[in-house]
């Protein structure tokens, strides 16, 4: 099987995987993992038939972003909540608010760092976003499937309603997209992209 089949087959399969892991997670965690590894494999091939580098770097930059922006947002909300209430007195606190007022003197801190990490999530999901697109325009443009492109475009959008929450159901559509994307692959890369690259070793 060529490169290119290797990359239609494992990103196919690992775009299901990541979906699976995502939407059902009673099924665990690793899931999820080797369904990413075989879509980071899959882009690798991409990237090297290609012999477009910035394929393969964009798409790390959006993973990157993205893991910053959920070990970020879980690191600023534990922070927030760990500094503010005292979690082993939790119902004797609970007994003392009697008001709005010292509701917000005991919860105020932990609701401003779970709105801070919201933010700097959602920001943080834009940019690996930003990152995704361009790594998933330039697929489109080297094997002439423009669903990559669309796919890309769908998870941006995804990204910035995510604040909303309606970005969620937008993130699942591009996932499905994602999976018929890879599975559009050619076996073999359009010969104008084959003279391309051939020019560029040149």
């Amino acid at each position: 099987m060529s490169n290119m089949g290797n990359a239609k087959l494992l990103g196919g399969i690992g775009a299901i995987l990541s979906l699976i892991g995502w939407v059902v997670p009673s099924v665990g965690p690793m899931v999820g993992i080797v369904g990413l590894i075989m879509i980071f494999v899959a882009i690798k091939y991409i990237s090297d038939v290609s012999k477009d580098k910035s394929i393969f770097d964009n798409y790390l930059y959006s993973f990157l972003f993205t893991i910053i922006a959920i070990v970020a947002a879980f690191a600023i909300v534990t922070f927030a909540v760990l500094t503010t209430i005292d979690i082993f007195n939790i119902q004797e606190v609970a007994q003392n608010i009697t008001d709005p007022a010292s509701f917000m003197e005991v919860f105020g801190a932990a609701i401003i760092g779970c709105l801070l990490a919201l933010v700097i999530g959602w920001i943080l999901m834009i940019l690996g976003a930003i990152f995704l697109r361009k790594s998933y325009n330039n697929i489109a443009e080297k094997t002439q499937v423009d669903l990559f492109k669309t796919t890309g475009l769908v998870y941006f959008i995804g990204a910035i309603t995510l604040i909303i929450l309606v970005g969620i159901l937008v993130l699942f559509i591009a996932k499905i997209m994602e999976i018929i994307a890879f599975f559009s692959l050619p076996d073999e890369l359009p010969k104008e992209t084959k003279d391309i690259a051939a020019d560029t070793i040149k």
